[in-house]
């Protein structure tokens, strides 16, 4: 999926990765590797990148792993306590 908005946008999968990771909101800092100068512009103009709900969507769909003990359990138990962060954990709409 990363690779097919990236080819429909003409842009990098590492572009489309780090602008779909500075949306989530468990996510307060990224860090970067590049090799080289080209690498480096790619990465950087991932800042300025938005993308779509559908694109969001698709990506958050596919990098979802499943919910692990405690997390499926609050899922039941604790849902209107959720914050921004456990609510990207929240299977219940999914």
């Amino acid at each position: 999926v990363l690779n097919e908005i990236g080819r429909a946008r003409g842009i990098s999968g590492a572009q489309l990765a780090l602008a779909w990771l500075l949306g989530r909101p468990a996510v307060s800092s990224l860090v970067i590797g590049a090799r080289n100068e080209t690498q480096l512009k790619d990465n950087l103009a991932a800042a300025s990148l938005s993308l779509t709900e559908d694109e969001r969507q698709r990506l958050d769909a596919v990098s979802r792993p499943p919910v692990l003990y405690p997390y499926w359990h609050q899922q039941f138990t604790a849902r209107d306590r959720f914050g921004p962060a456990d609510k990207v954990l929240d299977r219940s709409h999914a």
